[in-house]
């Protein structure tokens, strides 16, 4: 059977697979058999990760899997995303021009999308999860919520999007040591929509000796459907916060506890984070890294549309566990006092 030209196109893109991650997902970097970066938009970071060569299984060059969302797909998607493809016959002419290839003179359907990523999980298959999950009291989740949060975490209340697993399912990736175990204890974060539906859940694996993230090659990961959603602390109203891991956002929850709070879970998803039609301020609690910055950029354009005040939060070291943990909780909460308008000031923060 004759094959596609997507197909065929993926196939040799994925000869050159080590090209068009550099020019592509410039950010990024090898290491062994796969180029690291931190999303397919060619963030800085390590979530994302491409295989450079073909191996045994059947597993091909280029295909990529970004472990902190669940999306795999190949480089035709890193194409279409990195240049803004509309249509599928704008990614293969690009891939066409950076393979050095005759563009095609057969027309194409002018409403067909370019490749999407898909999930490795479905919201269903979230929901069973969260299901079979059990509250943090007196589990090795708890634990390192103390550790992370100085142990001033158990004043905090509106943590129903949190529980813990005892023994996790984890699914090896290829750079992972043969011998890593296939279940770890978890903190299990719900992802929900505005309305507190369950899409998806956010899975933090830990090790049950250290009460510290295990030490495998990817130990936190999302599944089921996150665009647009996130781990949510507090019902929405006209003032929130969003920011991006679910440490950061629980550090700033300790010192403004009544504060409206959503972890979108990476910069990507931050960026695309729904705006609640009640929402009037929001605080966009970025890292500080360029990610952040193209996050925070985006969201304020979003914003400014739907006549909402947007004001960064920035932190003083990479995030604001970093700062959290740096600080001290009294200096944390001094500092993030001076950040805050004066009236949310006083409305939010913890006496």
């Amino acid at each position: 059977m004759e094959k596609s030209p997507a197909s065929e196109i993926s196939r040799q893109l994925g000869g050159q697979a080590e090209s068009v991650c550099r020019h592509y997902l410039s950010n990024g970097q090898r290491e062994g058999r796969y180029w690291l970066v931190g999303d397919i938009r060619n963030a800085p970071g390590r979530s994302l990760y491409v295989r450079l060569a073909d191996a045994e299984g059947g597993r091909a060059a280029g295909k990529w899997t970004d472990a902190a969302t669940g999306d795999h797909g190949d480089l035709l998607d890193i194409i279409a995303a990195s240049c803004g493809c509309h249509a599928m016959r704008e990614t293969l002419a690009e891939a066409r021009r950076f393979l050095r290839l005759p563009q095609s003179e057969r027309p194409s359907r002018p409403d067909k999308r370019p490749p999407r990523a898909r999930s490795s999980g479905t919201p269903g298959a979230a929901r069973r999860l969260w299901a079979a999950s059990r509250p943090l009291a007196g589990s090795v989740a708890e634990a390192y919520l103390r550790k992370r949060l100085m142990g001033g975490w158990h004043g905090l209340t509106g943590l129903g999007s949190l529980r813990a697993h005892p023994h996790c399912f984890y699914r090896r990736s290829e750079i992972d040591a043969p011998d890593v175990p296939g279940a770890w204890p978890a903190l299990i974060a719900a992802v929900t929509d505005e309305t507190g539906t369950l899409t998806g859940v956010h899975r933090t694996w830990l090790d049950r000796g250290t009460r510290w993230k295990a030490d495998i090659a990817f130990p936190r990961r999302a599944m089921g459907q996150l665009l647009g959603n996130g781990v949510r602390f507090g019902a929405p109203g006209e003032v929130m916060a969003a920011g991006e891991g679910i440490e950061s956002i629980l550090s700033i929850l300790q010192a403004a506890p009544a504060m409206p709070m959503v972890a979108g879970l990476s910069a990507a998803h931050l960026a695309a984070i729904a705006l609640p039609p009640a929402l009037r301020r929001l605080y966009v609690a970025r890292d500080a890294d360029a990610a952040g910055a193209a996050a925070l950029e985006t969201l304020t354009a979003r914003a400014a549309g739907r006549g909402i005040a947007v004001v960064p939060l920035d932190p003083e070291l990479g995030d604001f566990n970093d700062d959290l943990r740096h600080l001290g909780r009294e200096q944390f909460g001094a500092l993030l006092a001076q950040k805050l308008l004066a009236d949310d000031a006083a409305r939010f923060l913890w006496p």
